[in-house]
């Protein structure tokens, strides 16, 4: 289990403790589609976040610069069909992007 700065991912799915209070949250069990969202800001800022879906909308942003995010990675990486050339392309990017690397099987 990995809680750091706001976020926590476990067993149970991932949750993350926003500024304002607010609590992001998805189960494993709920998942539905993990994306990358890439923007053009780094190096000064974060530029990648995991966009965790939730089935029937809603979920949780972890940024790729969080400590939690390793253990992050493990977990979605084990996830059958994720797809790594998706998640290589996403991480190597420096422009705006969307890149879905997992969705359920509807």
């Amino acid at each position: 289990m990995s809680t750091r700065s706001g976020i926590t991912v476990d067993d149970d799915g991932v949750r993350r403790l926003l500024a304002d209070g607010t609590m992001e949250s998805v189960t494993w069990t709920d998942l539905s589609e993990v994306a990358i969202r890439t923007t053009p800001e780094g190096p000064w800022k974060e530029d990648v976040f995991f966009l965790l879906v939730r089935a029937g909308g809603g979920g949780c942003a972890v940024p790729a610069g969080d400590p939690s995010a390793d253990e992050l990675m493990n977990r979605l990486q084990s996830l059958p069909g994720f797809d790594n050339e998706a998640f290589i392309e996403a991480m190597t990017t420096m422009d705006d992007g969307f890149f879905v690397v997992w969705q359920r099987n509807r």
